[in-house]
């Protein structure tokens, strides 16, 4: 996760004993679980890796009941033709009064591989999230206290949401 997206999760962070479900967060370049170092990490990602709990794609997975207190979805939607399906799902996963943190590339970022963040392989879909698809999104799922904020360079779009208590 390159330093801006981790900026913006860090006004996040917290020493909390609280339950994470980070999704997509297989490590490629980057972690926030320091960010957070009294929570409990579940890690649900498409590919298996370090610190990967569930091998899923998120835009199907159900969490069959499972609650978390935090949902993080970074630096994935754009690497997910389904991504709004996964804004659903983190939806489902959270607890009443949980948290949803999302960054994304935004129109002008280069495409990137969601593999290893090199190059795209064939066949690997990229597509930049704008700033109001994701607010739809998250206010479409049910999401409330709706935050979107753009990062010029590299192109950022970053949310912040609450599941309504």
């Amino acid at each position: 996760m390159h330093d801006q997206a981790m900026g913006w999760v860090r006004r996040f962070a917290t020493a909390d004993p609280i339950s994470v479900l980070s999704i997509g967060g297989r490590d490629v370049n980057g972690t926030e679980r320091p960010l957070f170092p009294g929570a409990t990490f579940t890690v649900l990602d498409l590919y298996p890796g370090p610190n990967v709990d569930i091998i899923a794609d998120a835009a199907e997975w159900d969490p069959d009941g499972r609650r978390w207190d935090l949902v993080t979805l970074l630096e994935v939607c754009e690497h997910a033709p389904e991504w709004p399906a996964i804004i659903r799902t983190a939806f489902t996963a959270l607890w009443p009064g949980g948290r949803l943190i999302v960054t994304t590339a935004a129109p002008g970022r280069p495409p990137h591989s969601g593999i290893d963040g090199m190059a795209l392989r064939f066949g690997e879909y990229y597509a930049n999230v704008t700033a109001e698809g994701l607010r739809a999104a998250l206010e479409a799922a049910g999401f409330a206290d709706v935050e979107v904020d753009t990062q010029p360079s590299p192109a950022d779009v970053r949310a912040v949401a609450t599941r309504p208590a």
